[in-house]
């Protein structure tokens, strides 16, 4: 008896419909995985900007030449709010003003609590010795004198901080200490103007 191979059945092809659909499929796909991303993002953006760093624009001239007015730099939160570093001397921190704290001022830290701070003639010393201030340009210093020149101990959970423009500066010589409470960053970065753009000292 003859056998006969079956005749081969060709697979059907994809429809302009079929064609249609999957495109819409793939279309679909593409914008969950975009709106996926971006959600992704953004949420990494809110962490950042919540918790870690935040940007804020410089207004004024009191840290000039360290910073200048309108300049962009980005403050670090994380570090100081869940105690990984202590406020340290020469710290540029960011600070609710204590006589208005709808405010936020950026000063330099000269003395932590329980250092011994004298301000003669412009002069600062921390516990008895000169401090080098290489920060502060000739020009930008001034003959004040602080409490008549006579040595104050920084007292506990307070900070003495000072701008940079010493002739050009409302701090710790004007309105008093700093409150821990009160400091919630320190200014880490310049990134506005690009030319600028840097870690601080």
């Amino acid at each position: 008896m003859q056998e006969y191979d079956n005749p081969a059945i060709p697979p059907e092809l994809p429809t302009e419909s079929d064609r249609a659909k999957e495109r819409t499929r793939s279309s679909l796909w593409s914008a969950l995985s975009w709106v996926r991303d971006l959600a992704f993002s953004v949420l990494i953006a809110v962490v950042l900007i919540v918790f870690i760093y935040q940007p804020v624009k410089v207004e004024g001239t009191s840290m000039t030449p360290t910073l200048q007015n309108d300049e962009r730099i980005f403050i670090n939160k994380f570090t100081y709010r869940f105690g990984l570093a202590s406020i340290a001397q020469g710290d540029t921190v960011v600070f609710w003003y204590p006589q208005d704290p709808t405010k936020s001022y950026i000063k330099r830290v000269i003395g932590v609590p329980g250092d011994r701070i004298r301000v003669d003639g412009g002069q600062v010393y921390v516990n008895g010795r000169l401090l080098e201030e290489d920060y502060v340009p000739p020009i930008n210093r001034d003959n004040v004198s602080w409490k008549d020149g006579e040595e104050q101990t920084v007292p506990n959970d307070n900070y003495f901080v000072l701008g940079d423009h010493r002739n050009s500066s409302s701090d710790s010589r004007t309105w008093g200490y700093v409150p821990r409470d009160k400091i919630y960053g320190r200014a880490v970065f310049v990134y506005w103007p690009l030319d600028k753009m840097g870690r601080l000292k």
